[in-house]
């Protein structure tokens, strides 16, 4: 059997000066669950960590912390957010990936890609990733869907694209080597149960049966 893994997508983390998009709140979580979802993480060969959005927190808070325990993670920043107030600038994403971390696309300005036209999709998957290649210098082959939208015709442009692995909000487990990587998002109440109520979902068969056939319908609409 092959083996499986847990992604795990943080957001923002800690107190922030900027005001919060909405549905934002639900996906931000305090230093201290981060800490605890973090330690609950560390030494396990079977969890991946992912951020979204290029947040100035990932540098301010979840770098630091990462580098404490030896983690490493994937940061999908928002190429058209650099430098905003709240967000990561050209030197933070340089400073990730000079610390080992992998930058991967999160899009040009956070819109939801399965509603969007080929210009369009150019713009997001094409352009941004072009722009985040100029300040890391080396390839992404990385990328996040925003809103987890995604349907056929953008796994396709994807494809195109030069990404070899895409991340969407799915939940659950997913297959190390698979080219789509279902994630769970951490909230604010989350603790170190977390990997356990994630783990104990996809054994329920009825569980794993049910969101496989949901997984099959989207990525073929």
């Amino acid at each position: 059997m092959r083996q499986r893994h847990i992604n795990l997508t943080f957001h923002g983390i800690g107190e922030t000066d900027r005001t919060l998009d909405p549905g934002e709140a639900d996906v931000w979580v305090s230093r201290q669950r981060f800490v605890s979802v973090l330690d609950s993480v560390a030494g396990r060969s079977d969890v991946r960590i992912t951020f979204d959005d290029g947040n100035a927190s990932d540098v301010e808070h979840a770098l630091p912390a990462l580098r404490r325990r030896g983690l490493r993670a994937t940061f999908f920043v928002v190429a058209g957010r650099l430098g905003t107030p709240g967000f990561v600038d050209e030197a933070g994403v340089r400073a990730l990936a000079g610390a080992g971390m992998t930058i991967g696309c999160h899009g040009m300005r956070h819109l939801p890609w399965r509603e969007l036209d080929d210009g369009a999709l150019q713009e997001e998957l094409v352009d941004a990733k072009r722009l985040l290649e100029e300040v890391v210098e080396r390839p992404l082959t990385a990328a996040a869907c925003p809103f987890g939208s995604y349907d056929r015709r953008v796994l396709r442009f994807l494809r195109r694209s030069g990404y070899d692995r895409v991340y969407t909000s799915d939940r659950g487990t997913a297959r190390a080597d698979a080219w789509i990587q279902a994630r769970n998002s951490v909230g604010p109440t989350d603790d170190a149960r977390l990997l356990d109520r994630i783990a104990a979902a996809d054994r329920r068969p009825h569980e794993a049966l049910r969101r496989h056939t949901k997984l099959v319908a989207k990525r073929w609409r």
